[in-house]
């Protein structure tokens, strides 16, 4: 793969994301719920912009530069407090927060095949050109974990980024 299919690739990888985050963030009754897709929406939309000035870049003189690419995700303890107040929040609330797991499940899978592209990228590309993939696939993940903590925060699972809250043995 060139790096021309791969920008044009990941361009679609994240538009299909931002997408998908931007739609639920719409239908999701919950505030809370609808912050967490459109501050998703928000990250895949900088990582389309992104993408495209390299792209760009690429056409113009055949050559990229590897610009710094920020997030806009908080801290992972952060995330962790989130997920705590998230737990407590839908507590009783199962009716409104089925739907939004239902969205959470269909976006996690959208995340791992972003992050099995991406790293499918960094194995595969010249190396000169790896480091434009290798901030993205570190993003991805972090979306990944995110996802998944809001999923195991909404349905109870006791566990927050596959560590188990609590244990039912003595």
């Amino acid at each position: 793969m060139d790096l021309q299919e791969a920008l044009s690739g990941a361009i679609k990888y994240e538009h299909e994301i931002r997408d998908y985050y931007a739609g639920c963030a719409k239908q999701i009754a919950d505030a809370k719920g609808q912050r967490v897709f459109a501050i998703l929406a928000r990250e895949e939309q900088s990582h389309v912009e992104y993408l495209e000035t390299r792209l760009a870049e690429w056409q113009a003189d055949g050559s990229v530069i590897a610009a710094e690419l920020p997030t806009l995700l908080p801290p992972l303890a952060w995330v962790l407090a989130e997920a705590k107040k998230l737990a407590n929040r839908v507590n009783g609330a199962q009716g409104v927060a089925q739907a939004e797991i239902d969205f959470l499940k269909e976006a996690l899978e959208l995340e791992r095949k972003t992050s099995a592209f991406y790293a499918e990228l960094v194995a595969k590309l010249e190396p000169k050109h790896r480091g434009l993939f290798e901030r993205f696939l570190e993003i991805e993940n972090g979306h990944l974990a995110i996802v998944q903590a809001e999923i195991d925060a909404l349905a109870g699972h006791g566990h927050w980024f596959d560590f188990m809250e609590f244990s039912l043995e003595k």
